[in-house]
């Protein structure tokens, strides 16, 4: 980074969409980053939109919903250190959709299932499982990676 330069850490969005004490997962897939892991609809913000219409954008994209922005409930941020990037994650949780989900990009995702939100695959990725915990424990906020 050159001098004067601000640092600027990625931000993605993430959707628990929750069914009868379920939540919904996807399998990576043909991504070049944790293929055959289960993570949530999510995405990385693209510029110039909130979170909210980001999220809205990506369950689109991913699972042919539609959320209403009313509907999108925060549940946790997470400042994540990742070896070689850093990240703000926005975690939402939802009830209300429109629509039948469906794999909206199958050259990036090859299963889409729901899972107990007790019991999720041993293959979901650590830091999904540590947004859920957070939700389930009201926890705001964490800080993951850093030691």
């Amino acid at each position: 980074m050159s001098s004067g330069e601000r640092f600027r850490p990625k931000s993605a969005t993430y959707l628990m969409l929750l069914k009868d004490n379920q939540i919904l997962l996807l399998r990576r897939f043909n991504t070049g980053w944790m293929d055959g892991m289960y993570s949530l609809i999510s995405g990385h913000l693209d510029g110039n939109e909130s979170v909210h219409e980001a999220m809205i954008r990506e369950a689109y994209e991913e699972a042919v919903i539609v959320i209403k922005e009313g509907d999108l409930i925060p549940a946790t941020v997470i400042h994540r250190k990742a070896p070689d990037e850093e990240y703000i994650d926005f975690f939402f949780v939802t009830t209300k959709w429109e629509g039948e989900i469906v794999i909206g990009e199958p050259n990036k995702c090859d299963a889409m299932d729901w899972y107990p939100v007790d019991n999720l695959p041993d293959n979901t990725l650590p830091y999904i499982k540590v947004a859920l915990e957070n939700y389930i424990n009201k926890i705001a906020f964490s800080a993951e990676g850093w030691r």
